[in-house]
């Protein structure tokens, strides 16, 4: 997935001010999946086995996994979608409706 969609699509972006963090999952930090991050990143890379340690297991100390996650989640079921289209409309919608100011918002509070 990385290779074919996700680095693809990268090619399409300048990445030079582009972090990239994930978490310590072993399908995450196999060695060539992490020698393509590196590459791509450089120093900008947040996980283990990377130039920047994410410590293990501090799931609540990223802003996706305390906030934007549950927010989401909050607006996507909000209405019961009852079927497989109607759920992804709700997703697309809520990323959509996502303003910078609010992440930069939640990023400030986040390191306070």
């Amino acid at each position: 997935m990385i290779t074919n969609l996700f680095i693809d699509e990268l090619n399409n972006h300048d990445v030079q001010e582009l972090w990239f963090q994930q978490d310590g999952a072993t399908c995450h930090t196999a060695s060539a999946t992490i020698d393509l991050l590196k590459d791509t990143f450089g120093d900008r890379l947040i996980s283990r086995f990377g130039p920047v340690n994410w410590p293990p297991r501090y799931c609540d100390l990223t802003p996706l996994d305390y906030f934007l996650w549950g927010y989401v989640k909050s607006l996507v079921y909000a209405d019961k979608p009852q079927t497989l289209d109607h759920l992804e409309d709700n997703i697309r919608r809520a990323i959509a409706d996502i303003r910078p100011q609010m992440l930069e918002k939640v990023i400030k509070n986040w390191t306070s």
